[in-house]
């Protein structure tokens, strides 16, 4: 991720949207090193911001709705939420959550692409968002699988304004050029329930280290440590609730 800073249009901040947050918390600990902190306010309802040290990287958050599969979502950041939703759903998306205040912290709203993958924004506050991006231990990577790419780009430079790029046939993700993720097809090898989302990749120092970690405890592997032609060293796990997240060894993303 070239951008190392909350920027409009860039990712600033995930979540983890799952049942069962303690067990998360534990478990994101023995793989990244993550510490836990829970708001103690009843309306934040659980809501746990992890820190890489003394920065926030990430959050683990209860279900938006009951029944809701353990996913992580990835946030952009916005100068107007509320435009941006506007956006969103002018150009074919859905709105999920409304824009709302958080503790004037910031405002944010969950939104869904043509397609349906699932995404959401932040207009920051009080709180930009993830102290930290690019280093072993954060956010330094973001790829949205997709049945139809065209559309994609249509769609999202439409909304965002994002610069597409391509390195090596592989589409990227861009603000003014400043590459933060990319795009990857939902091909004939993919079931046909399997629809279009978008995958956080953390920075790792070890790929191979943090992926055995991973799975020893209680991951799996959706695609082991793997050198990409002309790209970075890279696994996907699934952790043992079923979100799944991507690592990248540090300094060789784009």
């Amino acid at each position: 991720m070239k951008i190392t800073e909350p920027t409009p249009g860039a990712p600033c901040w995930v979540e983890l949207a799952t049942e069962d947050i303690e067990a998360a918390a534990v478990y994101y600990r023995e793989v990244f090193g993550w510490r836990a902190e829970t708001d103690p306010r009843t309306e934040a309802g659980g809501y746990t911001v992890l820190y890489l040290g003394a920065a926030p990287v990430a959050a683990v958050t209860p279900p938006y709705v009951p029944g809701q599969p353990a996913a992580w979502t990835v946030s952009f950041a916005t100068r107007d939420a509320d435009a941006l939703a506007a956006a969103v759903t002018a150009a074919g998306g859905r709105e999920l959550t409304a824009p709302r205040e958080v503790f004037g912290l910031g405002r944010f709203a969950v939104l869904a692409d043509p397609e349906g993958a699932v995404f959401s924004v932040w207009q920051a506050r009080s709180f930009d968002g993830a102290a930290v991006l690019n280093a072993p231990g954060s956010l330094g990577w973001v790829e949205l699988a997709t049945r139809d790419e065209e559309a994609a780009k249509a769609f999202y430079t439409r909304v965002f304004g994002w610069t597409v790029g391509t390195h090596e046939d592989y589409p990227q993700w861009g603000v003014d050029g400043a590459d933060f993720g990319g795009m990857s097809a939902l091909d004939e090898f993919y079931p046909d329930d399997v629809g279009a989302y978008w995958l956080p990749y953390f920075a790792v120092a070890d790929v191979h280290g943090t992926a055995a970690r991973a799975t020893e405890s209680g991951g799996t592997l959706l695609v082991p440590p793997t050198d990409v032609p002309h790209g970075p060293r890279i696994a996907v796990i699934r952790d043992p609730r079923g979100a799944s997240f991507g690592i990248h060894r540090v300094g060789t993303e784009g």
